[in-house]
């Protein structure tokens, strides 16, 4: 069957069809708007009727495209970034281009038979957006209120005797109480500072209020540890769940499941460092929680230190065994998160 791959990119998108063997049948460059991606996918189904289309960043500069060519029909899948590089290693061509980006991927495409379809606009995709835009904000407020501080130590030298932190809103109204009787214009520069803390802290509220809506009453809230937040982490980097054939698939993408590491007569297993690290997070905060606060799972962790685990290690073994039951959870939610895009 042959294949397509697209590299894309902000104003064009680089295609390239090969067939059952990775041959290189035509390639094309188009634009990145609307004509383009009709033009690319008459294009498409001219080159390859039946093939299926690869393509490297759906959920960016490609997600116009890859939305209009599901709606036309075609079927598309996401090639992942580390697979379309190891490909362009072995390709033949000197230096870097568009057009050989886009083989590498048609290759991996046409090799490739369990790629994961593009993750089309769903709930998921708005928690993440909100999610993001939540941590933004809050990454904002520490670098205000750092700037506070380093105003507030030259302004009101010991501040901090009477407002413990930056963060409650009756210490912020205590130092701006006695930054007017100050004046001057650093004073005045904290005091638009502790103004823009106060906005930054309604908008916050305000996503994460949208956020618990969308999330609603899924499943995962049933868990020990897990919050609203953590629920919307969870769901937004895992995107379709169904693109996972096991919970061993899914641990392996959060980065809790070991890798072997044997040689010879060394039988043994290390830790995984890769994966997604904003799932294997939001784990590690349910475990933490759960090692604080959840009998069962202080038990377990117990147990595992009887085995001579340092407590790092039952951590991990805890997470190991929490995938298990959020990738459960997510696969009973995902439907709801569907019927409500």
């Amino acid at each position: 069957m042959t294949a397509i791959g697209i590299d894309t990119h902000k104003a064009t998108l680089a295609a390239c069809a090969v067939d059952e063997l990775g041959a290189p049948l035509e390639e094309r460059t188009f634009p990145n708007d609307p004509t383009g991606h009709r033009a690319l996918a008459a294009w498409a189904r001219r080159v390859s009727p039946e093939g299926i289309v690869g393509l490297e960043g759906s959920a960016s500069y490609g997600a116009a495209a890859a939305r209009f060519l599901l709606t036309d029909g075609l079927a598309v899948r996401e090639v992942p970034p580390q697979l379309s590089h190891r490909e362009r290693i072995r390709i033949r061509r000197a230096g870097k281009s568009d057009p050989g980006d886009a083989l590498a991927i048609a290759r991996v495409t046409a090799r490739e038979q369990d790629l994961p379809p593009v993750r089309v606009a769903d709930r998921s995709r708005e928690i993440g957006l909100l999610v993001e835009a939540r941590e933004d904000l809050v990454a904002e407020a520490t670098r205000v209120r750092n700037r506070v501080h380093a105003d507030l130590v030259v302004v009101l030298p010991g501040y901090q005797a009477e407002a413990k932190n930056l963060v409650a809103a009756c210490h912020r109204r205590t130092i701006a109480r006695g930054l007017r009787r100050l004046g001057g214009v650093q004073a005045e520069l904290a005091l638009g500072r502790l103004a823009r803390l106060r906005a930054i802290d309604a908008e916050t509220r305000a996503l994460t209020a949208k956020i618990a809506t969308l999330v609603g009453a899924h499943p995962l809230l049933g868990v020990p540890g897990v919050g609203v937040l953590t629920a919307a982490k969870l769901i937004a980097e895992t995107g379709d769940v169904g693109r996972f054939r096991s919970p061993d698939a899914f641990a392996a993408l959060a980065g809790v499941a070991p890798i072997p590491a044997s040689s010879g007569q060394t039988q043994r297993m290390r830790l995984n460092r890769g994966g997604n690290r904003q799932l294997n997070r939001a784990l590690h905060t349910i475990a933490t929680v759960q090692a604080a606060h959840h009998p069962p799972a202080r038990a377990y962790l117990a147990r595992k230190r009887t085995e001579q685990k340092t407590n790092r290690d039952a951590i991990r073994a805890l997470k190991r065994q929490l995938v298990r039951t959020v990738f459960r959870l997510l696969r009973e939610g995902a439907q709801g998160l569907q019927l409500a895009a």
